[in-house]
């Protein structure tokens, strides 16, 4: 089925995940599992090697991205689920994408890069950003963040406050309980598959890899950051201010990604003990049948996608 085409009416997407084949990579084509996950500390992970899954919540749906291929599902108005999948934009291949401090900034962007193109194939879903009150905030954050620069020299507590405010947005998108629900599918449904389950029932709603892992490391570096470009430049523009918060987030990944390898470390502890705090207290929520439901087409389209057949929309 090309992207442009809809299944009928009733018509229930064949996207049902391939059984593992006798070669031992589990129904796979060659070449869609080039980054897998061997293993996820604190996830209950199964030893076999598998895809390595990141996603994204939607108000009403669920986005996963795996190394080659994206897919999205969607609860639609009238009660159905639509689903969408293609290929994902990839920027961190080749030599570029093992150099430190770069890698995570161009992974980044492989993971914004697939938003708005999943937007446009799958029109049902509904983006975190899609309301006035977040768009309000955020205008509101940035307003006030430049005002407090103006007001004299850096200081910690001033670059504390303005990092802070960065957060009021995604805390303000998560009062929505279906997007605190779905951002629970989207752990429960890749936690699953990492524990070799399709059902995101077997999951709990917490993951390791949660992207507030790196909210705390990315709050200290900005503020750091911020307060070198001050004692180094002269009256720092936003080019030098915007060169700091790209150093920033490539710190905080370097961060987030040394936690996975070494969760047992000193820093591994106090990031992933931050960022399930913020997971339990704020960012998630227990999803209902339905919602599950949802998160359970992601994930068979997705692997339906990394399997080789990606690029489609239908209803499932």
């Amino acid at each position: 089925m090309s992207p442009s085409e809809r299944a009928p009416d009733g018509e229930r997407a064949r996207n049902q995940p391939e059984r593992p084949s006798g070669n031992g990579r589990g129904g796979f084509r060659d070449g869609a599992s080039a980054e897998r996950v061997v293993d996820a500390p604190g996830n209950g992970a199964s030893p076999e090697p598998r895809l390595r899954l990141g996603g994204m919540a939607l108000r009403n749906g669920l986005l996963i991205h795996g190394p080659t291929a994206w897919a999205a599902a969607a609860r639609a108005a009238d009660g159905g689920i639509e689903i969408a999948s293609g290929p994902k934009p990839t920027f961190a291949r080749g030599p570029l994408g093992s150099v430190p401090l770069l890698r995570g900034p161009l992974r980044l962007a492989e993971a914004f890069a697939v938003v708005p193109i999943a937007r446009r194939k799958l029109p049902a879903a509904r983006l975190p950003i899609e309301d006035s009150r977040v768009l309000a905030i955020g205008l509101a954050t940035a307003a006030l963040s430049s005002a407090i620069r103006r007001l004299g020299p850096t200081t910690v507590a001033r670059e504390a406050i303005i990092a802070t405010l960065g957060v009021l947005p995604a805390a303000t998108a998560l009062r929505d309980h279906d997007l605190a629900a779905y951002h629970g599918v989207e752990h429960k449904a890749i936690g699953a598959y990492e524990r070799g389950s399709f059902d995101p029932a077997d999951a709990p709603k917490e993951h390791e890899r949660c992207g507030s892992n790196v909210v705390l490391p990315l709050l200290v570096l900005s503020v750091a950051g911020q307060l070198i470009v001050e004692r180094l430049v002269d009256n720092p523009g936003p080019a030098a201010r915007a060169l700091a918060g790209l150093a920033s987030v490539s710190g905080a990944v370097e961060l987030f990604a040394y936690a996975e390898r070494s969760p047992d470390s000193a820093v591994g502890r106090g990031i992933h003990a931050a960022g399930h705090a913020i997971q339990r207290v704020l960012s998630t929520r227990e999803p209902t049948e339905e919602q599950l439901e949802v998160g359970s087409a992601a994930l068979r389209e997705i692997l339906r996608a990394e399997a080789g057949d990606s690029g489609r929309s239908a209803t499932a």
